[in-house]
């Protein structure tokens, strides 16, 4: 099994500032997307050196009309006391991801001939749209209206393989894939609420093992998600954890 670190894992947007200490992405494309602007550190940094690049990066997202601010720490390291506490008074969102990969041939969800799942083409794309942008507008029509630019330019430049599910015709979930010489990387997996608990996510899953029977699947789990337990019972294999944090200003 392959040696898969935080390191591999896909990020949509540019680096416009690298570092010793912290490496800065920024997407003009889409400024509002958090997952796309943001600080990665390199090392821990101390509370004076987050103050100071804080207030950088916050100089910097105001004169681009961005409102939000994004760390991401190191992979598997504990954030100190003293940086914890800061960020929680500054009303920070503290969360973590877990990294997760698998063989194949373990994967252990059966298929289901009833849920159709297809790779999106110039026939289904319409729908693939519809149902990304009807999931997105939770985000806010800004949001969902610029990510539609993005997904149409992804399919069009095939720099992602992009998959539909239909659960009785009704679309009802999609994932995206970053496809490289030896892994693929499932991204962005979803089923809409009303579908939920069918097996859809199971089968988009499913549906990536069959065709990518030989190289190692990626997938990144929310760490206070239930899903990564799923994700356990289907032999995904814990590579490690990252903490990351948000705040969005007025």
């Amino acid at each position: 099994m392959n040696n898969i670190t935080f390191e591999q894992i896909y990020i949509l947007g540019h680096s416009i500032n690298d570092n010793e200490i912290y490496q800065q992405y920024h997407y003009p494309e889409m400024l509002h997307r958090y997952d796309s602007n943001f600080i990665q550190w390199k090392k821990m940094p101390t509370l004076i050196q987050l103050k100071e690049i804080e207030q950088a990066f916050r100089t910097f997202h105001k004169a681009n009309e961005q409102h939000h601010l994004k760390f991401i720490f190191p992979a598997n390291e504990k954030i100190s006391d003293e940086v914890t506490n800061y960020l929680k008074a500054e009303n920070y969102e503290m969360g973590y991801l877990e990294l997760y990969i698998i063989q194949p041939s373990a994967f252990t969800v059966a298929k289901k001939v009833t849920i159709d799942i297809q790779f999106v083409t110039d026939s289904n794309v319409e729908d693939f749209l519809k149902l990304q942008y009807d999931e997105d507008l939770k985000y806010g029509e800004g949001f969902a209206k610029d990510k539609q630019h993005l997904l149409l330019r992804q399919f069009q430049e095939r720099s992602k393989q992009q998959i539909i599910a239909c659960y009785d015709g009704i679309p009802a979930g999609s994932a995206e894939l970053i496809v490289r010489a030896d892994t693929v990387e499932i991204d962005n997996i979803f089923v809409i609420k009303e579908l939920q608990r069918k097996g859809i996510g199971g089968q988009i899953q499913r549906f990536v093992m069959d065709n990518y029977e030989h190289k190692t699947v990626i997938l990144l789990a929310d760490g206070e998600d239930t899903a990564r337990e799923m994700y356990q019972k289907q032999n995904y294999v814990y590579q490690g954890f990252r903490f990351e944090v948000l705040k969005v200003e007025n």
